[in-house]
């Protein structure tokens, strides 16, 4: 069937052109179309003549010829009358197109030059589904933990109180305070009952719950009474406020706003496909750029009828976009999802997929104690007298067989600010109310069997809670009744709290059989002794004292007004007993620690316990062995031989010595801030395992580390030990940084980390600032995290080192031999990108799924600063080694079915022009024929 249509011509007519149709034989016969116009003439358009055969599909050689204007401006079909619409696309104004014709359109539509473009972007597409899926699951979890600020807030207004929502705030409102309230902003507190108390975990991390006062009791911000902060709880009481500071500028509002402006750092994963993306990049810009200079140079000269410029270019955007593996972003994102979901079963959230991986570079591990590596969950272990320790069990037996006890527990039980929310059930199970030590103390008490005696027999008159200065808790209560344990009826000073502080108020002591004898240096040596032992078996130990001040007139209905009074009474204390309390490690963490070790990342623990308690407890869950030598800031000082041998190091290589016995550092929280750089590096460079000690809420940020000013009170609650450590960690050695936090405090320290990982009960800006959120506060999961890292890394590489011979060399080499030999495509652009995106990514699924090696985690991290991804040793197996073996069997069976019609390999060669009709004796029908079967074999 002929059709015919005229054209608008863009070429120039010599005067003698005719509009004089071809007829369809000869244009088959001459392998082209010759193209015949009118005359022009200055107001006429002119066009051309062209006879087309609808039952051909085009091949690349026709390609150029067909309708294609420079740009979309240049289109003026449009400009066209409908019967010249009609006859140019050969169709008719009843009877429409021919449905064969139409249904060979259909076939043949698919080789036109733009149909690559809709694969693509199936594979962006598709791609970012897979990442767009799996962020939208996490992001649903973390939404529900956006809450920070109060949803509402008491103000009163024109004489009235009123309930607004939180963010109608303002500063100088005045604000109600009262028990369960998140606090809406920053406030000074103008009005305060005498048990008003806030829980400022969600800033400190630290669980003491703080009272509430009128006047200030410090000069540091955030260690007076009188200031109450936003997102913080009222535990107790209420009181009123008046706001200084709302939004960004809170506390709060500063350290979220400090975090959200750090700039996102690419992940080890990123910066690793960055460096493959470049080095692809490169190499298939280095083809296309050759492609195009052989056929400038050469072929355009030897061939001239073969390929114009237009139709060069596109065959050298063939050798650049079949060089590069399409179906890698596929594998990525179906790799990470599958490690995603391995990791969600053991209950971790990963917020960004591509942070998956630089769990398997960490080399140090920076942990919190309390939470992660125990329970959280205090308990009292033993007590002790002056002549006699018991176990927690022995003391809450009977009271006659040690007349004592009836005393501790008496000031154990009043001066203590937990309280049973449930009265039924085991005293172990039932809900509490108050901070994990005093949790622990009210459990061991409710066990004596005179508690409840105790308990109904005596009045509170008076109360200081637990506070970090002067750490101890003091109680005055009265006695309703005369009583063995209660002689006195009259008022009784009750005090708790550490016994270096306690013990120097001490002068007397109470015996187990009830009698009490002065405190002379022997007694003071044992009682020393005793809190050492016990500490150093990772116990926390608390001094019980009290006093009869029968002879003091106190006005106890004056409240806060006779703190002062009460505080000059804590002297000539009678030193009852001591309690040894433990917050017992995570049955799965020593097993956890000793897999981390093996795959070779060492731990710093972070802890606000004493030096030997922090040390024993390290000992304990095995991050540090028992015959470790345990040093301290001093003996880095000593240590000239490091510092000698650092001096004149790069950064980057100062890491112990793999040779060298294992050694611990012990550093409290207020050595850090004396730490220079040279100490620096020998901690770094020589220690194993460091462990930070002491380190107290109100340390403070280094203000050189910001680029703006920060108000003053800003010098908050976010931990020095956790934020220095990580910078100074991350600039020496081959180090990449985890961090675990929980509280607010800890989000610079989780911002600065390579990777940050929060607790599922943490803070919802600690969950927000980290990458990963261990969902059961289980440290177990964290090795769990550290394989998965790791095996996506190898996976990848092998699921890259299938892709590269066989999913890109092989489709490479098609197109080189077309371009720089003249061979007829043995895979055509279509099958490329189909078989990219297809048969690639199904073939490597199985490389997805592979399990771990067994030497996985006994290895040593990946240096993320030397060791790539992709080398020139991995192109070198991958190019030279695999697809070298590979291409020859698969391009060969496309020369075995062309050879088997008579095409044999030499006729393929530098058939540029001659593929045409009569070439080896077959019409150009027959030779299209041979390649798409041969191109789909």
């Amino acid at each position: 069937m002929t059709s015919f249509a005229k054209f608008p011509s863009s070429s120039t007519k010599t005067p003698d052109s005719r509009a004089t149709p071809v007829a369809l034989e000869d244009v088959h016969t001459s392998g082209r179309d010759d193209s015949i116009s009118h005359t022009p003439t200055p107001t006429q358009i002119t066009y051309r003549t062209l006879s087309i055969k609808l039952d051909h599909a085009s091949t690349n050689d026709d390609a150029h010829r067909s309708f294609h204007p420079a740009t979309i401006r240049d289109i003026k079909v449009h400009l066209n009358t409908p019967a010249d619409c009609f006859t140019r696309f050969g169709s008719h104004p009843s009877l429409g197109l021919d449905t064969e014709i139409a249904n060979r359109r259909a076939v043949t539509g698919g080789k036109n030059v733009l149909s690559p473009a809709p694969v693509r972007l199936l594979v962006i597409s598709i791609s970012a589904t897979f990442y767009a899926m799996v962020d939208w699951r996490a992001s649903k979890i973390m939404k529900s933990m956006q809450n920070v600020l109060a949803n509402e807030a008491h103000v009163t207004r024109d004489g009235v109180l009123k309930t607004i929502p939180a963010a109608d705030v303002v500063v100088g409102d005045l604000i109600s305070l009262r028990i369960g309230q998140r606090l809406p902003a920053d406030a000074r507190l103008v009005e305060a009952s005498t048990d008003l108390a806030f829980d400022r975990m969600l800033l400190t991390g630290e669980s003491e719950h703080v009272p509430g006062t009128i006047e200030p009791t410090d000069v540091n911000p955030l260690e007076t009474r009188n200031l109450a902060f936003a997102s913080t709880f009222v535990v107790r009481g209420c009181g009123k406020g008046v706001v200084f500071a709302i939004g960004d500028q809170t506390v709060i509002g500063h350290l979220v706003k400090i975090s959200n402006n750090q700039k996102p750092k690419p992940t080890t994963l990123q910066r690793e496909l960055n460096v493959f993306t470049l080095i692809i990049s490169s190499l298939a810009a280095s083809f296309f750029l050759l492609a195009t200079l052989v056929w400038g140079v050469w072929i355009s000269k030897r061939y001239p009828d073969y390929a114009t410029p237009s139709l060069a270019i596109i065959n050298a955007i063939g050798c650049l976009t079949a060089f590069v593996p399409q179906s890698l972003p596929i594998c990525v994102a179906l790799i990470l999802t599958i490690v995603a979901k391995r990791m969600a079963a053991r209950s971790i959230l990963v917020k960004n997929l591509s942070t998956v991986e630089t769990l398997g570079c960490i080399s140090v591990l920076c942990s919190d104690k309390t939470g992660t590596l125990t329970l959280g969950q205090m308990k009292v272990e033993r007590c002790g007298f002056a002549d006699r320790t018991l176990s927690a069990e022995e003391a809450s037996g009977d009271v006659d067989g040690v007349p004592a006890l009836g005393e501790l527990h008496l000031v154990a039980r009043l001066c203590n600010d937990a309280v049973f929310v449930e009265s039924e059930g085991p005293v172990d199970s039932r809900k509490v109310n108050g901070d994990p030590t005093d949790t622990a103390i009210l459990r061991f008490t409710e066990s004596f069997p005179e508690i409840q005696s105790i308990i109904t027999t005596h009045d509170k008159l008076f109360q200081i809670p637990f506070n970090s200065k002067n750490k101890w808790m003091l109680t005055v209560v009265r006695s309703t009744t005369t009583t063995t344990s209660t002689p006195s009826p009259h008022p009784l000073l009750l005090v708790k709290g550490a016994p270096d502080i306690l013990f120097k108020s001490c002068t007397r002591i109470l015996r187990s059989d009830g009698s009490t004898s002065p405190i002379d240096s022997d007694v003071h040596e044992e009682m020393t002794r005793i809190q050492e032992e016990w500490g150093g078996q990772g116990q926390r130990v608390l001094a019980l004292c009290r006093k009869e001040i029968d002879d003091v007139k106190i006005d106890w209905s004056a409240g806060r007004q006779c703190e002062p009074a009460v505080m000059a009474q804590v002297n000539e204390l009678t030193l009852v007993g001591v309690l040894g309390l433990m917050d017992p490690p995570r049955p799965d963490v020593k097993s956890a620690i000793s897999t981390i070790q093996n795959a070779h990342v060492r731990i710093f623990m972070v802890t606000g316990d004493f030096k030997n308690t922090a040390v024993a407890i390290a000992k304990q869950i095995g991050i540090v062995t028992a015959d470790t030598r345990s040093d301290t800031l001093d003996d880095v000082h000593q240590n000239q031989n490091a510092r000698t041998r650092f001096a004149h190091v790069k950064k980057a290589l100062i890491k112990p010595d793999p040779d060298d016995a294992p050694r611990t550092l012990v550093i409290s929280g207020s050595e850090l801030a004396e730490m220079s750089s040279e100490d620096w590096d020998v901690a770094i460079g020589v220690y194993q395992t460091i462990v930070f000690a002491r380190a107290t809420p109100e340390q403070k940020l280094l203000i050189g580390k910001f680029k703006r000013p920060v108000p003053s009170y800003f010098f908050i609650f976010t931990r020095q030990r956790g934020f220095i450590s990580v910078e100074e960690t991350k600039k020496r050695g081959d180090n990449t940084v985890a961090v675990t936090g929980d509280g607010v405090n800890d989000v610079p320290a989780l911002k600065a980390a390579d990777i940050g990982v929060a607790m599922g009960a943490g803070s919802d800006a600690a969950k927000e600032a980290a990458a990963m959120v261990l969902l059961t506060n289980s440290f177990a999961s964290i090795p769990v995290a550290i394989e998965n890292g790791r095996l996506v890394f190898d996976n990848l590489k092998k699921v890259i080192l299938y892709l590269l011979p066989m999913g890109t060399f092989i489709e490479f080499m098609p197109v080189m031999a077309n371009v720089f030999l003249g061979v007829r495509l043995a895979l055509s652009p279509f099958y490329q990108i189909w078989f990219c995106v297809t048969n690639d990514v199904v073939m490597s699924i199985a490389l997805m799924h592979e399990k771990s090696e067994s030497d996985l985690m006994i290895r040593k991290p990946r240096n993320a600063r030397t060791e790539r991804l992709t080398d020139w040793r991995f192109f070198i197996q991958a190019y030279l080694f695999i697809a070298l073996m590979a291409w020859p069997c698969t391009f060969g069976m496309f020369f075995l079915y062309m050879s088997e019609h008579g095409i044999g390999f030499h006729d393929m060669l530098f058939a540029y022009s001659k593929w045409t009709d009569g070439y080896l004796g077959y019409s150009t029908h027959q030779l299209n024929e041979f390649l798409r079967v041969g191109q789909s074999i």
